[in-house]
Formats: structure tokens, C-alpha cells, sequence
């Protein structure tokens, strides 16, 4: 008895030390990001955020939409914002140089004095998505109006991404009023067709490559504060340092065709739907690794005590974390190579077996891995099946990660913080950006939109509503007014 006694004993003692160890290491944790709390900050210029609005307002009408189809967009309306533009923004027009690539694109150049210094890059796109016409009567406002109403601008593109185009030319126009002068010089990137092929920003990429210029950092769109992220249910400033690769798989089976009164066993139609089911059943593993990872690593010392202990012992609780971080579908694409079937094709007409049938199947990449990696992992689930597969043209790999160390994350993420009111953290972009095309042309890379948003609200990008409130305006041209006479005098 007295033996079983010591044993618990010791058992007991072991589990309070182990116990004691894993509440140590909590209360210990620190974030691995960089402090930015020590960054001087250079003020924003005042910009007058009802002339803001209505600059946007009217920024909204041109109707600069990338189509599905390439070339069917009216460039005419391009054309007319450009005019637009120089008759706008007059000290923007009179003081940085323009240059337009692959016809519609454009890069202002605001030269620093110091010739030395890399510049620094500030990116937003000129075009929108379409609206779907069976949604228009669900818009609270017209889609193209650009109405201001109920503290707002409302249109498409007001968000993504007219609205930070016209924050970065106010707060420049503003500088340049207040007879500010860089240090190191100041590039502005507006492409043309970032929601379709990036032939603007393959082409400026080309420009930075014949002219021998490589930059600090980049900043475009990507991210943004959460007011209600869910392991803290409070803001959280969301900052891009990576984006997914991007794939597309076309899997196309055969079979023997003719009339579907007398189907052999085998048709490519139920041959095709094994193969679909073949691959989505074979996903990629999850892991906490990458920008996901840092994600929670750096939010875990503002996060309550279970979901900070489980983070600071990561080595015990990977899968618990997996777990509560996969119950959403956008929390599981942090962790793992996503796929989905988009589209279908097979018979012209119901009563006719095809000869071929073929699936569209597309891929965002986590970091880690390519896309060399997701063709392998398909042909394994497709196995002896007699299914070819192709990859699509417009296939690329992950982006860098950029640092949470250096200089520039630290003014951007000084900023994001909003005086060091809330957490900013590293995160990834799971959709593809214009910055991906510069990534060989610049140190680090951020993505980051200074605009705060509702989980909910974030639907509204490519949705129906999108609306732009003169808070978040006012939030941009303070964070770019701030971010720029920083950078540009350092």
C-alpha cells in the first residue's frame, strides 16, 4: 500500500511540475515579430476626406471592368479616367514623372534626393470585377453611381482597390502641397488588369528590371484589420508577408461515345467523376507552419490563457490547433494547399455520350509547397485510372515571405498598429495580388489595405454593397500621408 502511495505521489508531483511547466511557458511567451513600438513616425498631411470621397465618388463611374474573356473590356474608359486623373490630382501630374507600360498601366516616379537609396513602392489597381446582372437589384445603391450616402461611398471598386488608388494620390497631392521633398524616391504602380491576367504588372515588373532599380519594399492591397478576429473577438491588423501559388488542373477522361440508350459500363462522364473524387479525397496535409503559423504566434500573448498556452506549447497541442483553426473554411486554408472543382464539361446534349469529359480543378498553394507537388499529388489519387492530366498556362508557384525584421515592416506595421492601440500581426494572402508579379524586383513584399472590417463585411469584395466609409478613407490617407513622408525620409 505504502508503495502504491509513493507512486501516486511521484505521479502527482511529476503532473503539477509538468503542469508548472506549460503555465511558465505561457506566461513567458513573447511574440517573434519584430517591436515596432519605437518607430518615429512623420504626420500625415491633412487631406480633406469630403473632397476624398468625392474624388472616389467619381473614380467609381468609369467603369474599368477586367471581363472573364480577355479583350473584351472597353478601354475607352480607362482612357477617360486617365484624363480624369491628371485634371484631378494637378500637383501629382506637374511633379512625378509618368510613364504608362502595357498601354494602360501606370508607374508616377517621385524622385529623392538621394539617388543611393532603393525606392519604396506604393501599388492599387485601377480595375474592377463585374457585377452580376442578376444581383444589381440586391446593391442598396447603384453599382456605378458612386453615391455617397449613410457615411459612405458605395460602387464597385470602392474597396478593391479604387479606393486605396485614390488614398495614395490625395495624400501625395496633400505632400506635395505642404512642400514636402523626399529622401528616397517614391514609386506609384496603378495596373490596369490586376482581377484578370497582370499584364500591367508583369510589365512593370519588366520596367524595374531594364532600368536596374530594385526596391526596399512594396505595399499593395492584400489584407486588413479584422474588428472581429476570432481568437480574440477584437481587432487584429492583418498584415500580408506571402501569397498562395495559384493552379489550375484540367483532368479529362475518355470513353467510348454514341447514344446513351445503350452505355457501355465504362463512360468517360462516370470515369471523370471517380478521377474528381480521386483527387479532392487526396488533399494536402494541414501543418501550423509558414505565415499561418506566424499568424497565431504573434497574436498568442493578446489571446486568453487556453488559446496562449496552446500556441507557447505548440509542440503538444499542433493538434488541437489544427483542429480549432481548420473549423472554418478560410481558417483551414491557412494551413494546407486548398482545391476545388470549378467547372465541367462534357456532352453538347443529354441523350448523347461523350467522348471526352473534362473537370476544372483549382489550386491556391501554401507556401512550402508548388506546384510540381500538387500535380503529383493528384496523379497519385487518379492512380491506373485512364485520365490525363494538364496544367494551366497561368500556373505559379508561392511568393516569397517577406520579413517581420526589417525596417520597412516595422514602419508599416507601426502604422497598422494605429499608435499601438491594437495587434498587428504577419499573415498570407490567399488570393493573388499585383505584388506577386514584383516580388523578383523588390527586398520585402506587404500586403496590407488600412481599412477596418467585419469578417462579414469582407464579403462584400467581389459581392454585392461594396462601400467604402469615410472612416476608412480618412484610416488610408493618414496611414499612406504618414507611410510616405516616413519611408521617403529615411
Amino acid at each position: 500500500m505504502k508503495l502504491i502511495v509513493r507512486i501516486a505521489a511521484v505521479l502527482l508531483s511529476l503532473l503539477l511540475a509538468f503542469a508548472a511547466f506549460l503555465v511558465v511557458r505561457t506566461l513567458t511567451y513573447q511574440s517573434p515579430a519584430a517591436d515596432h513600438t519605437e518607430i518615429n513616425l512623420a504626420p500625415a498631411p491633412a487631406v480633406d476626406i469630403e473632397q476624398a470621397a468625392t474624388h472616389l465618388s467619381e473614380a467609381i463611374r468609369f467603369r474599368t471592368i477586367t471581363e472573364q474573356d480577355d479583350g473584351a473590356e472597353d478601354l475607352s474608359q480607362w482612357d477617360a479616367m486617365h484624363e480624369w486623373l491628371a485634371r484631378t490630382y494637378t500637383l501629382v501630374h506637374a511633379n512625378l514623372r509618368l510613364e504608362k507600360v502595357a498601354g494602360y498601366t501606370l508607374i508616377f516616379t517621385l524622385d529623392g534626393s538621394d539617388k543611393s537609396l532603393e525606392p519604396f513602392v506604393l501599388m492599387a489597381h485601377q480595375d474592377v470585377v463585374p457585377v452580376v446582372d442578376s444581383t444589381e437589384s440586391q446593391w442598396k445603391h447603384p453599382p456605378f453611381d458612386g453615391l455617397i450616402a449613410d457615411g459612405a461611398v458605395w460602387g464597385r471598386g470602392s474597396v478593391d482597390d479604387k479606393g486605396s488608388m485614390i488614398a495614395i494620390l490625395e495624400s501625395v497631392e496633400a505632400l506635395l502641397k505642404s512642400g514636402f521633398k523626399p529622401k528616397r524616391t517614391l514609386i506609384i504602380v496603378n495596373g490596369h488588369d490586376e482581377e484578370g491576367p497582370h499584364k500591367g504588372a508583369t510589365a512593370a515588373a519588366a520596367w524595374f528590371r531594364d532600368k536596374g532599380i530594385k526596391a526596399e519594399f512594396v505595399l499593395d492591397e492584400g489584407l486588413v484589420t479584422i474588428t472581429d478576429f476570432p481568437l480574440l473577438k477584437d481587432r487584429v491588423a492583418l498584415v500580408g508577408i506571402a501569397e498562395k501559388g495559384y493552379a489550375t488542373l484540367q483532368l479529362t477522361a475518355s470513353g467510348p461515345g454514341g447514344h446513351s440508350s445503350m452505355p457501355p459500363d465504362d463512360t468517360a462522364v462516370a470515369t471523370l467523376a471517380q478521377a474528381i473524387l480521386a483527387v479532392t479525397n487526396n488533399p494536402g496535409p494541414m501543418d501550423i507552419k509558414g505565415p499561418g503559423a506566424e499568424t497565431l504566434r504573434v497574436i498568442a500573448p493578446y489571446a486568453p490563457f487556453l488559446t496562449r498556452m496552446a500556441i507557447a506549447n505548440e509542440w503538444l497541442f499542433k493538434p488541437l490547433l489544427i483542429d480549432q483553426v481548420a473549423a472554418t473554411p478560410a481558417g483551414a486554408a491557412l494551413l494546407h494547399t486548398t482545391m476545388a472543382p470549378t467547372m465541367l464539361r462534357a456532352s453538347p446534349k443529354e441523350n448523347v455520350l461523350p467522348n471526352t469529359a473534362s473537370a476544372i480543378i483549382n489550386y491556391r498553394i501554401i507556401p512550402g509547397e508548388t506546384t510540381a507537388n500538387v500535380i503529383e499529388r493528384a496523379q497519385t489519387g487518379i492512380g491506373d485510372l485512364p485520365v490525363t492530366i494538364k496544367l494551366g498556362k497561368e500556373a505559379q508557384d508561392p511568393s516569397p515571405i517577406s520579413s517581420t525584421t526589417s525596417e520597412p515592416w516595422k514602419i508599416v506595421a507601426a502604422l497598422a498598429s494605429q499608435k499601438n492601440a491594437i495587434p498587428v500581426a504577419p499573415g498570407l494572402v490567399l488570393a493573388a495580388t499585383d505584388s506577386y508579379q514584383l516580388t523578383p524586383v523588390a527586398t520585402d513584399v506587404y500586403r496590407f489595405q488600412p481599412i477596418e472590417l467585419s469578417l462579414s463585411e469582407t464579403s462584400m469584395i467581389h459581392g454585392i454593397n461594396e462601400h467604402m466609409t469615410l472612416d476608412n478613407l480618412k484610416r488610408m490617407t493618414d496611414f499612406y500621408g504618414s507611410l510616405i513622408a516616413t519611408a521617403g525620409s529615411r
